[in-house]
This record gives C-alpha cells, structure tokens and sequence, in this order.
C-alpha cells in the first residue's frame, strides 16, 4: 500500500462495548477507541461500559465519547465517569455547541454526512471550535450505516484542519487508500465491517488493517 504523505494516518476503532473485546482490541494499540452514548445505536454502551476499565487505558489511546445530538450535561457527565479524552458530536450540532463544550475543555471532533450535495464552506463556522473533522455516510441513520461514500468528493475539502475518515472502511479498502495521497487525513474510523455482532469486533481483522496501515512506518524504521 502506497501512503505519499510521511505521517501515517492513525486508527480509530468505534463502536466498542464489551470487556473482553476492549481488552483484545486494546493489545493491537489503536490510536483511538470509540464509545457510542446513542440509545438507537445498535452500538450503544448501555450499562455493559465499565468506568474502571477505561480510567486504566494506556494514554496513547485516545478514548473518544460519540454522541448525536445530546444535550451538553450530559455529554459531560459521561466525560467525567467513564474518562473520556474526546468527544465526537455525530449529530446536527451547531457550531454553537461546539464551542459551548470545548470552552469547557473537551476535545472535539465534528462529523458531517457527505453525498453529492455536501457544501464543504459549511465547515469554516465549525473549525475554530473542533479540534477535527469527521467525515461519514449520509444514510438513513446517524452513522453505522456500513457503505462508503465516494472519496473522490474529498478533493473539494480545501481547509487545513485534518479530519477522520469514515463510513463503511473495511479491509477490501487497503488497496484504495494510495488513492487518498495528498488528502489531510488524520484518522480512519472503522467499525461495522470489522464486526462479529454489533459492538463485537473481529480481533484478527482488525490486526491484519492496522498492520497494513502502518506498515509503511514500520518500513521506514
């Protein structure tokens, strides 16, 4: 796989629920890990998270709060009990909100549902209050919806602000991702097709992707 930027996109693997396969997922060092606080998320947490589990992560994983058109308390609420380094607003919050939450100190991504229609200039009245930028789906359903939008419309982003990239990724993409030079990807947010169940994660998968992602760092050293 042929990456042209000398940075190596990072990896976020969302959707996370269960004890066990935190821990097994936890052993392969993603950069980030994703809790979902939606109740109509099939990947909702519920009551399965446990705080004490998160409070022990190693520091380099960034454990990431998502959350779709919640109201701040109880974004920060769930900041505080579980530990969460970031949050992800996957919803239609308004710049407003996000510079509510990160005056309080919490680290913002921003996610956004892109099609053909998408108006990329939208984003100037959110980047001074995020920290980065998430790009999904537009689906029937906030996320999760499991298919990948076409990358191509990625060329009209022209803000410096480095972003995730989401929906549908799986591991028939690796073979596509050279395609993506020249693109300020921060991130690739992965989850349905890396799964078992809902919110239960292929381990092997999951090592095979990341190896691959980083094997251009692992070449260089």
């Amino acid at each position: 796989m042929s990456q042209a930027s000398p940075n190596i996109p990072k990896v976020k693997v969302c959707g996370m629920r269960e004890s066990t396969n935190i821990q097994l997922v936890l052993a392969l060092q993603p950069d980030y890990m994703g809790f979902i606080f939606y109740e109509k998320s099939l990947r909702f947490v519920g009551e399965e998270l446990s705080p004490a589990q998160l409070e022990a992560f190693p520091r380099h994983i960034r454990k990431v709060g998502v959350f779709v058109n919640a109201h701040p308390d109880f974004i920060l609420r769930m900041v505080r009990k579980y530990h969460l380094d970031m949050v992800q607003l996957h919803g239609t919050e308004t710049p407003d909100v996000c510079r509510n939450l990160r005056s309080r100190g919490i680290s913002i991504i921003k996610a956004f549902a892109i099609d053909e229609t998408f108006i990329f200039s939208r984003l100037n009245n959110y980047k001074q209050f995020c920290d980065y930028f998430l790009f999904d789906t537009k689906g029937a359903a906030f996320g999760g919806n499991g298919t990948a939008f076409n990358w191509d419309l990625l060329r009209k982003y022209d803000n410096e602000k480095p972003f995730f990239l989401s929906g549908g990724i799986g591991p028939e993409h690796l073979e596509m991702m050279g395609d993506l030079q020249g693109l300020n990807i921060h991130a690739f947010d992965v989850n349905s097709r890396f799964e078992i169940t809902p919110g239960l994660k292929d381990v092997e998968k999951l090592k095979h992707f990341i190896r691959e992602i980083r094997k251009p760092l692992q070449t260089a050293a």
